[in-house]
Order: C-alpha cells, then structure tokens, then sequence
C-alpha cells in the first residue's frame, strides 16, 4: 500500500502544532524556574558542610591522640628524672653526677616542652568546637533551607509533572508525523532563537516576536501554504494568522484534556 503524500499544508500545521506544545513544555519549566538548580546547590551544600564537619571531628582524634601521646611522654619523662635522681644518691664523682644532673634537666625541659604542645593543642581543641558548633547552626540553617525549597518543588511538581509527561509524549509522537529534516531543522532553529520558538505566525505584517515586516508578495505565499518560508532575519519557520488561531484552537482543546 502507497504511503499517503503529506501536504505542504500539513507539515506546517503539524510544525506550529509540535511548537505549541514544547512551548506549553517550557511554560511549566519556566514555573519551576530555578527551583531544581537551587536545591541542587543547597543540597550540594549541605553535603559539603557534613563532609568538613566530619574532618574536624576527624582532627579533633587526632588532636586527643597527640595529647595522649605528650601526657606518656610527660610520664616517661618524670620517671627518667626520678631514676636518675635516686642514681645520683650513689655517684661515685662530679662527672658522673653532673652527667646525670644534664639528664634531669634534659627531661625537665622536655616535660616543659610537652606541657606547652598540650596547652596548645587544648587551645585547638577550643577553636575545632566553636568551628564545629557554627558549621552544625549552618547545616541546620541550610537543611531548613533546602527542606523549604524542596517543599515548594513538589507542590510545583505534583501540579504539573503529570501534564508534562504527557505533553513530552505528545512532543514525541507529533515529531514522528513530521519528516526527520523537518524536526532536526526545527530543533536547530529552536535551540538558536530566543523563547525557543521556531515556527511563528504573520503578526500585524511582521513574523511573531520580530519587527521587521514581511513583504506583501511573501505574506501571500505563506498564506498560500504551497511552501516552507523561513523569516530572512531570525531563520523562524512563518505560518500565516488564520492557520495559527484554527491550531491553537485545536491544542487548546487537546491541552484541556492532559
């Protein structure tokens, strides 16, 4: 069986009518706006203040193992100075008592050393906190943020996922009605162009969302449907008034409906 010869005319209503419909797509994109890229960030966000929460708390062991680790060598140090202080009670001269005297000072400066790596390690610890208390008030701050912003999504979401889809759907099959240079030239003029619309109706003489006039003898051809005339200054496919209204009567209709 022959395949039935798509008209001129049809093409085109079949063009303006896959256009109404990605432009009802982006209308309810436009109503999410940036809502998705925001809880994107905030949720990026958050997971990045957890991530430096859960450094700090790492540093914080680390700190608690270096101050454990002075306390030992304090330890260590103080019993050194007791043995060599009950060896010096039995020196046999001033060499071997002086010699110990340079170990028990030795030690005492080391206790002294270790004492002042505590002192300051304590004073990280104080500072790791307070970094720790104001980066768990800013994970709550942005958590509360974020649960706000996904709760304004959804609401957007449940209202008009449905209807998407099935305008999506509706994208997909019209597209396949429409011969494949057609689409891609579609697509490429709709990527290129402001407001994403690729096929325009005649407005008051001039192409739809441009101000240079078409000349008469082009506004005839256009109403004539016989070919596909493109704007000479945006690339727009031109569909004239009256076939624009009968389509956006008929998509209202099928809108209605989704």
């Amino acid at each position: 069986m022959a395949k039935k010869e798509v008209t001129v005319e049809q093409k085109l209503r079949a063009l303006f009518d896959l256009q109404l419909i990605d432009s009802r797509v982006d209308e309810i994109r436009n109503v999410r706006g940036e809502l998705p890229l925001e809880v994107e960030d905030l949720e990026d966000e958050v997971a990045g203040l957890n991530k430096r929460l859960e450094k700090l708390h790492t540093d914080l062991e680390s700190i608690d193992e270096n101050i454990k680790e002075k306390k030992n060598q304090i330890e260590e140090s103080k019993s050194l100075m007791k043995k060599y202080e009950e060896q010096q009670k039995n020196v046999r001269n001033n060499r071997e008592y002086n010699s110990l005297s340079k170990e028990i000072e030795f030690q005492g400066l080391e206790v002294e050393l270790a004492e002042k790596n505590i002192k300051e390690f304590k004073a990280q610890i104080a500072q790791k906190n307070e970094i720790i208390d104001q980066t768990k008030e800013k994970i709550d701050q942005r958590k509360a943020h974020l649960k706000h912003k996904k709760d304004e999504l959804n609401d957007i979401l449940s209202e008009t996922e449905k209807e998407e889809q099935a305008l999506i759907e509706k994208s997909e099959d019209f597209k396949k009605q429409i011969e494949e240079r057609l689409v891609a030239a579609y697509t490429r003029i709709r990527t290129n162009v402001k407001n994403g619309l690729a096929v325009v109706p005649i407005e008051r003489g001039a192409s739809g969302g441009s101000f240079f006039t078409i000349p008469p003898q082009v506004q005839m051809e256009i109403a004539s449907r016989k070919k596909i005339i493109t704007d000479e200054h945006s690339g727009r496919i031109l569909v004239d008034e009256v076939l624009a209204k009968e389509e956006r009567e008929k998509m209202a209709t099928l809108f209605s409906k989704l």
